[in-house]
């Protein structure tokens, strides 16, 4: 029997994290509350780094030290033992001294109040030093491999990048100030089938760095699961038919054939081998996937009508290996943070298949960036890139259509119009079902999906990596380290209310209206003012969620917003005094959130977001990183409310690559009395940024009367007008 038969797995109702059954930091307590300690068949001894380093000792203070027995030696004994408790059998032992002067001993530093002493059921005594308080700023690591869950108190930086390329943070818990801080993970399948690693020695090299001790249960279920995604394989026969191969006979008989039917196969060829419909491939895929079984895809794929593009970039060393892999693999997904650089890499890769290509974004905004880096990157002519959406209609041997237009039933002839070789799904994590229906077509030709954040709150992700293909990626903390990358610095800023009116409304308030109102507080308003004032030098970006609050902001701090309703060609305006430097502040709503192209934005104030999404939060953290320059983000979440778990699952993304992210609190702000020096200190800060403002309003209500399809809101219309694919990059995937 595997591990994974024995494994009862993690309770129901704990796989996405938002419904765990017990707090982190209990789970954590499992393994130092000796009161009610845990199975020791299912909990790992913490690390070393748990206990402290022992205090000096101070000869004048003979109360500390009994018969052999000093403070410092019982915090020897603790880290010898490797436990934060010890019985005085235990401590005799390990400081060569009689069970009856240990004793002695501990008894002494009990009446002097330096350790403390509790009667279990298994032994009389056990004995733990008074000042806990040394234990909880060290990291602790407790492995419940059963559970496959990784309890870790307090982890390092080093810790938490290391966890996430193979684990999946699941919760956070503790006080703001970063004390007592517990982190969940948790091993799934799919991290084991996707990490970034060549062999399973190299995984589990990765996974021994970082827990306490080795687990026979836990990498033998592991070794199960790499093995389980080796398992059937897809491959092109020589006379031009489809082949899944299964590694035993027993799979092909009892999982292969006993899922699938005769839909999907046309019929066994041997008793390993079956021959199956090629219409059906992503459909073949996704069962297998859900049955536990991930496919290798080795088939000879369609490398569609040739065209030859140049590359006039150097690609950097990373680039080139996600290229490379990906010509190897010939599907898959670009994973890396923002501004590593995945266009590029992108753009690399089209020119080493060389053949035809469809690209896919989910906006307008998207599909101009990218013609205009092919021009700039290559030697395609003008006449060889084409634009397919609301405001153009031009397919060429390369050419660039919006999600929105491209899953419409009218404008399926898209994806037959040409011999594509090439199929690149940029924002991988915004392909809407429609176009995932078209994918599941296309599974003949090469696949590729670029995506820093391949997480959707719907949790299907697995389609994602069923129907364009597994992930290609890089550790973030190696960009970070090699300067490709800015890290950002994360803080979570717990706001108070702006005025009593406002917490009034809020507390006789419900449901939607009441989150609405916390978001809208009155107070981050000032809260902006301060930070924009603290880092005068930084160009800002304040990201909003609700379009009142935005004008709110930005007619206080008498700069630009831009949102669905904002024309084209004034929303360009914008973006290009802000590249220049001419403009050092926007206010910008959700087509903020990825997609433009903005890079020298150095601070991000996030004033409301879409709820908890994770993929939101790590997007506009990313504004941010770039190569050079501070990188600072400031998520404001009023103190008290449902905002203040909301700031802290969109930050959980970021926080499980490894990425710091620090909570403080903010002093209660009273609008009225503080306006008065803040709303000066942010005039001086704006002086260079009005001027640019002066030849266009950015009130809302110069948009020329857009429609409702040019809104925040808008939904996915059939119009092929221009503002109505504005919306394309203001309509949220959750």
């Amino acid at each position: 029997m595997t591990a994974e038969d024995e494994d009862p797995g993690p309770p129901d109702g704990d796989g996405d994290g938002t419904g765990t059954s017990r707090d982190v930091l209990d789970r954590l307590a499992d393994a130092t509350d000796v009161s009610e300690a845990p199975d020791a068949s299912d909990v790992s001894s913490v690390t070393d780094a748990s206990l402290p380093d022992a205090p000096p000792t101070d000869a004048n203070q003979p109360s500390d030290a009994a018969d052999g027995v000093s403070l410092a030696s019982f915090y020897g004994a603790l880290e010898s033992e490797g436990r934060p408790v010890a019985t005085a059998q235990q401590v005799a032992r390990r400081l060569g001294v009689s069970q009856a002067d240990a004793m002695d001993g501990l008894e002494a530093l009990a009446d002097a109040e330096r350790v403390q002493r509790v009667n279990v059921e298994t032994d009389p005594v056990v004995w733990y030093p008074t000042e806990w308080g040394e234990l909880a700023s060290r990291e602790r690591v407790v492995l419940f491999p059963k559970r496959r869950e990784i309890v870790v108190d307090n982890p390092t930086q080093y810790t938490r990048a290391r966890l996430s390329q193979f684990a999946h943070l699941v919760d956070t818990t503790g006080d703001r100030e970063g004390r007592g801080r517990g982190y969940l993970y948790r091993i799934r399948q799919e991290d084991v089938w996707q990490a970034p690693f060549d062999d399973v020695e190299s995984l589990l090299s990765m996974l021994r760095s970082v827990l306490p001790e080795r687990s026979s249960h836990l990498e033998a279920w592991v070794e199960d699961q790499w093995k389980r995604a080796h398992q059937f394989r897809l491959y092109s026969h020589e006379e031009g038919y489809t082949v899944l191969e299964a590694a035993t006979e027993s799979l092909m008989g009892n999982v292969a054939l006993q899922k699938l039917d005769d839909d999907h196969v046309y019929a066994p060829i041997s008793d390993t081998e079956a021959w199956v419909r090629d219409e059906e491939i992503a459909a073949i895929k996704r069962i297998l996937y859900d049955a536990g079984y991930p496919v290798e895809d080795d088939r000879d794929l369609e490398e569609g009508e040739e065209l030859d593009v140049a590359l006039g970039v150097d690609l950097r060393d990373y680039q080139r290996d996600w290229v490379d892999r990906f010509v190897d693999q010939r599907a898959g997904v670009l994973v890396g943070p923002p501004g590593a650089g995945k266009t590029i890499a992108g753009i690399g890769a089209l020119a080493a298949v060389g053949g035809e290509t469809l690209i896919l974004v989910p906006s307008r905004e998207l599909a101009r960036q990218w013609h205009e880096e092919l021009r700039s990157t290559t030697d395609l002519d003008a006449d060889q890139i084409g634009e397919y959406h609301g405001g153009a209609k031009e397919i060429r041997p390369v050419t660039i259509a919006t999600y929105q237009t491209a899953g419409m039933d009218r404008h399926r002839s898209l994806f037959d119009s040409r011999r594509w070789g090439l199929i690149i799904y940029d924002e991988a994590h915004h392909i809407p079902s429609r176009v995932f229906q078209r994918s599941a077509d296309l599974q003949s030709k090469h696949r590729l999906g670029l995506s820093a954040t391949p997480i959707r709150e719907d949790d299907k992700e697995a389609e994602i990596f069923t129907l364009i293909g597994p992930p290609i990626g890089t550790d973030w903390g190696k960009l970070f380290d090699a300067g490709y990358v800015q890290e950002p610095e994360v803080e979570i800023r717990y706001v108070g209310w702006g005025s009593d009116m406002a917490r009034n409304e809020w507390a006789s308030s419900d449901g939607r209206e009441r989150h609405m109102l916390a978001a809208m507080n009155p107070g981050k308003i000032v809260e902006i003012r301060r930070l924009r004032a603290r880092h005068a030098d930084s160009k800002t970006l304040v990201f909003v969620d609700y379009l009142d609050q935005g004008e709110a902001i930005s007619e206080a701090l008498d700069v630009p917003f831009v949102s669905g309703e904002t024309r084209h060609h004034r929303r360009e305006a914008y973006f290009e005094a802000f590249r220049d430097g001419d403009l050092d502040t926007l206010v910008i709503s959700r087509i903020g959130d990825e997609g433009i192209d903005l890079p020298n934005a150095g601070l991000a104030i996030v004033a409301s977001g879409l709820g908890g999404s994770r993929r939101q939060g790590s997007q506009r953290a990313g504004r941010t990183m770039r190569p050079t320059g501070s990188a600072l983000v400031y998520v404001l979440a009023t103190r008290g409310t449902s905002e203040e778990d909301f700031a802290q699952r969109q930050m959980q993304h970021l926080a499980g690559k490894g990425i710091r992210v620090r909570e403080t609190s903010s002093d209660d702000l009273d609008t009225e009395s503080n306006g008065g020096n803040t709303e000066s200190n942010g005039g001086d800060t704006d002086a260079e940024g009005d001027e640019s403002d002066d030849t266009e309003s950015a009130s809302a209500d110069d948009s020329e009367s857009a429609s409702a399809d040019d809104s925040e809101s808008a939904s996915a219309d059939d119009s092929e007008s221009a503002s109505a694919d504005d919306s394309e990059s203001a309509v949220p995937d959750e």
